[in-house]
């Protein structure tokens, strides 16, 4: 019974982050959003809340964080890996939001791309694509 309680809280959980990108744009405050989504290298550079835009990506990393680590928990079922994930995420938010906040602060065109980049690792769960595969890989080689 424990299997499928498992792969419907998976699926639950991925449908979360789906849901997060899906409503991006009604949940948080992001001028960026469309920014990017646009012809940005040769637009000029959003008007821009610095507070409320880093309280509201700071939303999204969390909430993103913990189901995050509700699918981690469940793939690998070792609390071990959980507090390491928490440690990982930690420091990959302290480091990328002082870089957020260095070009939201300092804009320049030929940094939007790097911009860009830096942004996405806040907003998406890439962590989650990355450690899930070299947690898989290290419980392999156990």
């Amino acid at each position: 019974m424990r299997k499928p309680l498992t792969y419907i809280a998976l699926i639950v959980l991925f449908g979360l982050l789906v849901l997060i990108r899906l409503f991006e744009n009604e949940l948080f405050y992001d001028p960026y959003l469309l920014f990017f989504k646009s012809d940005y290298l040769h637009m000029d550079y959003p008007r821009r809340e610095v507070l409320k835009l880093s309280l509201f990506t700071t939303l999204r990393f969390v909430l993103n964080t913990v189901i995050s680590l509700g699918i981690i928990f469940l793939f690998f079922r070792d609390k071990s890996i959980v507090k390491f994930s928490v440690l990982v995420y930690g420091v990959a938010y302290l480091i990328l939001m002082i870089f957020f906040l260095y070009f939201v602060i300092n804009p320049r065109q030929e940094d939007y791309y790097l911009f860009f980049n830096f942004r996405r690792f806040l907003i998406q769960p890439i962590l989650l694509l990355l450690l899930v595969p070299a947690f898989y890989y290290y419980k392999l080689k156990q």
